[in-house]
């Protein structure tokens, strides 16, 4: 198995695809609308890749956090909101924001599970700041980080509940970022003490089973390598300061943030100590330059990938349509309180 992540190229698998992913034996897909018809599509999809592998815990991977960064769309599945819809909630009762968040993960992770997608990449715990580009905006689940933890965790718990991997990002924090990372790369030259607020948040749920990194150059850190590259910022402050035993992706190569060519930078990634290597564009020769690229799995990542899966759902249960329809209730009527203040 190589330590990647790879795209598809359309709502099936075309047969050059197939033949390459038999051979590469990557760890894992990440799916985006591009390979999303309907229901039965996208299942007929997952159970395609799960029995290509004959690996019935995959790694399938979505970007599903809510808000405007959500594949899963209306009219075939139900809209989700952003993170600040619960920052807004949590100013004026936390209990009830904590709960609104874990209800409404929960029934975003059924829809999941039903779709036998196994990991989607949120809770985002960046901590917005004040004059920060935009490219995070509305999806923080605040500015103060013990709010950020306490949200971030019923996001996990209810995506856990649905039988899903929830993924901490962007580490080590992409609050203070002032370009988005997909067109070029920010530095951000916060010092050590400012800095420790942007980690918080991560500290505090350091115990989740999959972690994604940013594309930044901090210089209180690495002045040369941005973090995803950066052996110092993966082991000094990932896996040691904020303790971060869980698999650690990278963000997707394709950004503009990172420099030479897609397979060079994941050779990087994973030499500087990243676990996976997310290359989402389905691009062949990337592709296949990456598996040429790539060592074998370490057996670390290995191990690490196996606890990331174990509680994953059992793809044969049915989505329950009225349990789910609880839970968006109780998250609505929650949620309308803000509207009452």
């Amino acid at each position: 198995m190589i330590p990647a992540i790879f795209g598809l190229s359309g709502p099936t698998l075309t047969a050059d695809e197939r033949a390459f992913f038999r051979d590469a034996d990557p760890a894992g897909y990440i799916l985006f609308g591009r390979n999303i018809v309907d229901r039965c599509q996208l299942r007929a999809l997952t159970d395609e890749l799960r029995a290509l592998h004959g690996r019935e815990r995959l790694l399938i991977t979505i970007d599903q956090e809510g808000g405007r960064v959500a594949r899963l769309r209306p009219p075939v599945w139900p809209a989700y909101p952003a993170g600040a819809a619960f920052d807004a909630l949590y100013e004026i009762a936390p209990i009830s924001a904590i709960e609104a968040a874990r209800a409404n993960a929960e029934a975003l992770g059924w829809d999941l599970a039903e779709a036998g997608i196994t990991c989607t990449h949120a809770p985002v715990l960046d901590v917005r700041q004040p004059g920060a580009h935009d490219v995070i905006g509305d999806r923080a689940l605040g500015h103060e980080p013990l709010r950020v933890a306490a949200l971030g965790r019923a996001v996990l718990d209810g995506l856990a509940r649905a039988g899903v991997v929830g993924t901490v990002k962007h580490m080590p924090g992409n609050g203070r970022t002032h370009c988005d990372t997909h067109m070029a790369l920010p530095t951000v030259d916060a010092s050590e003490h400012e800095l420790a607020s942007d980690l918080a948040p991560f500290i505090a749920l350091n115990d989740a089973p999959v972690g994604m990194t940013g594309h930044l150059l901090f210089t209180a850190w690495d002045k040369v390598n941005p973090s995803t590259q950066s052996p110092f910022v993966i082991e000094e402050i990932i896996r040691k300061r904020i303790g971060f035993a869980g698999l650690l992706l990278t963000d997707d190569l394709d950004m503009e943030a990172l420099s030479g060519s897609v397979p060079q930078r994941a050779e990087r990634a994973v030499a500087a100590g990243c676990d996976i290597a997310l290359n989402c564009w389905a691009k062949m020769d990337d592709m296949v330059g990456i598996a040429e690229r790539l060592p074998v799995m370490r057996a670390e990542t290995a191990a690490r990938l196996d606890r990331a899966l174990a509680e994953t759902a059992d793809f044969s249960a049915p989505l329950e349509i009225a349990a789910q329809a609880a839970l968006l209730d109780v998250r609505d009527r929650l949620l309308a309180l803000t509207a009452q203040a």
